[in-house]
C-alpha cells in the first residue's frame, strides 16, 4: 500500500522538483516560471475542465452534497485562520483576512488536478472539476466582502456601497477564464451534442499538458515565495490547510452527506492541496500579510508531499 502511494506522489512531486531545480541554477528565468503558471491557469486549465464538463455524463448528478462537505470545511479552516492571526496573534484585520485566506484556498487547479487524476484517474476528473467550479467565485466573493469591512475596521477607507462592490467584483469573474470555461462546458453539455473531432483533436493535447506544465510552474514559481520572517502564523494556517481541512471533509463526506466513495477520496485530496499563490497576490494587493501568505504557500506546498501522501494512505486503508 505504501508502494503504492509512492508510486502516485513521487512522480508528481518529483516534477515540482524539476522545475524548481531549473530556476534555482538558473537555466530558467523565475519571469518563465510566471508566464508558465499564467499560460496554465488562462489556457490549459481551462481547456481541460471545459473539456471535461462537456463530454461528461452529468445526468442525475447533484452536486449539493459534494459542495456541502468541501465547503462547509473549507468555510470552518477559513474561519479558525482567521481567528488565529487576529486574536492569537494580535495581527489587524485585513491581515486576518489573508490569514482565512491562507488557511482554506487549495492550490487545486496546478496541483489538485495532477495528483488525483495520477490517484484515482479519468473518471475523478468530474468531482474536482465541480469543485472548482464554484471555488474562485465564492471564495472570492466572501473574501473581497470581508476584506472591504476589514479596511474599515482597521480605518483605511470608508465603506463602499454594497451595489458597487459586486459590480466590481461581477466584472472580475465573468472575465475569469476558469469561469468562461466552466460555463461554455456545462451549457455545451446540456445541448446533447459531442465535441466535434476536429476541435476535440486541438483540445485534447492542450487537455492533457496541463498536469505537467501545471506542476513544473509549481517548482518554479516556488523561488518567488519562500520562507521568511515570524513562520508561527505561517506553520498555524498550513496545520489548518493540509491536515485540519481535509480531515474534516473527509468525516463530513463520510458520515454527514451521502457522498459516493471516489467523491469522498477527491474532495479529502483537493482540501489537502497546498495553499494557492492568489493568497499572496491578495496580501501584495492590500499591503498585508505578506510574509504569512509567503510562508504558508512554502510550507504546505513542501510538506504536502508527506501529508498528501499520509491522505492519499488513510483513503486507500479505509477502502476509498
Amino acid at each position: 500500500m505504501l508502494f503504492s502511494t509512492l508510486q502516485v506522489v513521487f512522480p508528481i512531486f518529483a516534477t515540482v522538483g524539476v522545475g524548481y531545480g531549473f530556476g534555482y541554477i538558473g537555466l530558467l528565468s523565475k519571469q518563465v516560471g510566471d508566464n508558465l503558471s499564467t499560460f496554465c491557469i488562462t489556457v490549459l486549465i481551462p481547456v481541460l475542465i471545459f473539456r471535461t464538463l462537456a463530454t461528461a455524463d452529468l445526468d442525475g448528478l447533484s452536486p449539493w452534497a459534494l459542495w456541502g462537505t468541501y465547503y462547509t470545511a473549507l468555510t470552518t479552516s477559513a474561519v479558525l485562520g482567521g481567528y488565529m492571526v487576529r486574536k492569537v496573534f494580535g495581527r489587524e484585520a485585513r491581515a486576518a483576512c489573508i490569514g482565512g485566506f491562507s488557511a482554506a484556498f487549495s492550490n487545486m487547479s496546478l496541483v489538485g488536478i495532477p495528483v488525483i487524476t495520477s490517484a484515482f484517474g479519468q473518471e475523478a476528473l468530474v468531482p474536482i472539476s465541480l469543485i472548482i467550479s464554484i471555488h474562485a467565485p465564492s471564495v472570492t466573493l466572501v473574501f473581497v466582502l470581508a476584506m472591504e469591512r476589514a479596511v474599515v475596521v482597521d480605518g483605511y477607507q470608508e465603506a463602499r456601497p454594497f451595489k458597487d462592490v459586486m459590480h466590481s467584483l461581477f466584472n472580475t469573474l465573468i472575465k475569469s477564464p476558469l469561469v468562461i470555461a466552466i460555463l461554455l462546458g456545462v451549457g455545451w453539455n446540456f445541448s446533447g451534442y459531442d465535441l466535434p473531432v476536429l476541435l476535440d483533436g486541438v483540445l485534447h493535447p492542450l487537455a492533457k499538458a496541463a498536469s505537467p506544465v501545471a506542476l513544473f510552474s509549481v517548482g518554479m514559481t516556488l523561488l518567488n515565495y519562500g520562507v521568511r520572517g515570524n513562520i508561527a502564523i505561517g506553520s498555524v494556517l498550513s496545520v489548518l490547510k493540509i491536515v485540519l481541512m481535509p480531515a474534516m471533509v473527509l468525516v463530513l463526506g463520510a458520515y454527514v452527506f451521502p457522498l459516493s466513495p471516489l467523491w469522498v477520496a477527491v474532495a479529502t485530496l483537493a482540501a489537502a492541496c497546498p495553499t494557492g499563490v492568489v493568497a499572496y497576490l491578495y496580501a501584495s494587493q492590500f499591503g498585508t500579510g505578506h510574509a504569512m501568505s509567503a510562508n504558508s504557500i512554502s510550507l504546505t506546498t513542501i510538506f504536502s508531499i508527506i501529508t498528501m501522501s499520509f491522505w492519499l494512505w488513510i483513503l486507500n486503508f479505509l477502502g476509498y
